[in-house]
């Protein structure tokens, strides 16, 4: 039975629960309609509140523009010829077409090989047309001397990334052509100390005390950034590409290959469009795309097939996360396909700066090799606020674990011992469907910090192996939700 209220009571329930400035829209509607209002209909307000920021958002980001200028590689010295070493060559035209104020390096077809990295620089479009390749050395010797970097949301000096820009504005990676990193088991992703990946016993790898540990150790123990030192000797692998505070970004069109390391990395960036590109490695943390401390980001129509998370949302690990203190906030993801992986789109663990107003919609997820679809992941090392997060219209065929999976016990081994408490809230999930998964939701909070206000609505969840996991969750409601065609209810 439906029950009605007032317009009176109405609007005091509306008083309490959402600004003024929401609040002149609703009432406008409110006194323009002669009938009274439903709590069904009040629930709909709430659902719809969030989605409405999108549009407005949207219309902030805006890709860089360039002028109509070309600087062709092969006459700065680049040779297709899959010999020569253009780096030298790819250098000069990023200085020469910064300097001139700007425009559009093009690549033209063939393959180029590079030993060591490319550093953008202001005003420059990177360009690749179809059927360039620029194929990276996996030699690390090449990818010194250190620069300043975030490492696992640690900051620190170690390799340069094969693509890297530092406080540059109006950058872009664009065409229809591939980077290949050439990673594989003999070389980069050794590093990771895993067998499967080709490390063997008496290999050196970032598991050792100088490597991982020792930045993890600095970074809690709050040692100065200029004094955490990396690089040579301490195995920890550079990602493909890292932005680190820039402004004004577009990579659009072009295919990551074989990663040593997490793919496309922007850290404390503005105004970001990730547009049409294709990450493709099957590497240990090899992440598809991972927007940290970022704001106003795009992530639209890009294919994931990874061998870590396709999309990892981020705001700094730990200590750093909390003095640096920027969360992830504007993140729009649409029309994204993700193949294998360990979650599709991902919040966390290094999220301890915060995370707010994410929207993902339209996206499709489907392998047997990926692990979830929705994920949120920290513990009491990262703590961290993340709120506001709106998810819909996500069409999933089959994932290994859960559908939606919100954990704060991530990796307990760590997060037991420690004292930052992460906060969870407003997260609403509406129309997804998925046809085969072990179980359909995972929600465990702690008992020191409930999960919040989720609302799961008109989702269909098929092929679910066994119950779902709700411990530690309040403010929880499931509707016009099925599982295994049952009908699920459930406020609490």
């Amino acid at each position: 039975m439906q029950v009605k209220i007032s317009k009176k009571k109405y609007f005091i329930r509306l008083l309490k629960k959402f600004e003024y400035l929401s609040l002149f829209a609703i009432l406008i509607s409110l006194f323009n309609n002669g009938s009274s209002y439903s709590y069904s209909e009040l629930r709909k307000h709430e659902t719809e509140k969030g989605w409405t920021q999108l549009s407005g958002i949207l219309k902030k980001i805006k890709a860089p523009k360039f002028p109509n200028k070309e600087f062709l590689i092969t006459k700065f010295g680049a040779v297709a010829d899959q010999v020569t070493d253009c780096k030298s060559a790819f250098d000069k035209a990023i200085f020469e077409c910064s300097k001139n104020g700007g425009g559009k390096i093009i690549i033209p077809p063939g393959n180029y090989i590079i030993k060591g990295p490319i550093h953008l620089r202001n005003n420059v479009n990177l360009h690749l047309q179809k059927g360039a390749l620029i194929k990276f050395s996996n030699d690390s010797e090449d990818y010194l001397p250190v620069v300043f970097t975030r490492w696992e949301g640690m900051e620190c000096y170690n390799y340069s990334s094969l693509i890297y820009a530092l406080g540059q504005e109006n950058i872009a990676i664009t065409g229809e052509g591939i980077f290949d990193a050439q990673a594989n088991e003999s070389n980069w992703w050794s590093w990771k100390g895993n067998k499967s990946f080709g490390w063997k016993e008496g290999m050196p790898s970032q598991s050792d005390s100088i490597g991982r540990p020792l930045l993890v150790k600095m970074n809690n123990l709050q040692t100065p950034v200029n004094e955490r030192i990396f690089g040579k000797g301490h195995y920890l692998r550079p990602n493909f590409l890292q932005l680190i505070n820039c402004r004004n970004v577009l990579i659009e069109g072009v295919t990551f290959l074989n990663s040593p390391m997490w793919v496309i990395h922007p850290i404390l960036c503005q105004n970001v469009i990730i547009k049409d590109v294709s990450t493709i490695g099957i590497g240990p943390n090899t992440d598809g795309c991972d927007p940290e401390s970022c704001k106003n980001v795009l992530i639209k129509n890009c294919y994931f097939k990874n061998g870590d998370d396709c999309i990892a949302i981020k705001s700094g690990r730990n200590y750093d996360g909390r003095r640096i203190n920027i969360p992830s906030e504007n993140i729009i993801i649409q029309n994204c396909k993700m193949n294998d992986g360990h979650g599709g789109v991902t919040i966390g663990s290094e999220i301890s700066g915060g995370c707010r107003n994410v929207f993902a919609e339209n996206c499709e997820m489907d392998s047997p090799d990926l692990d979830r679809a929705i994920r949120i992941k920290a513990n009491f090392y990262r703590g961290g606020l993340v709120e506001n997060i709106f998810i819909r219209n996500i069409k999933i065929g089959e994932v290994k674990d859960a559908v939606i999976h919100f954990d704060m016990q991530y990796e307990p081994a760590e997060g037991k011992y420690g004292a930052f408490i992460p906060e969870w809230r407003n997260i609403n999930v509406r129309g997804v469907t998925s046809k085969k998964s072990n179980q359909a939701l995972y929600f465990v909070g702690l008992d020191e910090s409930y999960i919040n206000n989720i609302k799961i609505e008109k989702c269909r969840f098929d092929g679910v192996k066994k119950g779902s996991t709700i411990q530690n969750v309040k403010g929880l409601v499931i509707r016009d939700t099925y599982i295994n065609d049952k009908l699920q209810v459930f406020i609490k």
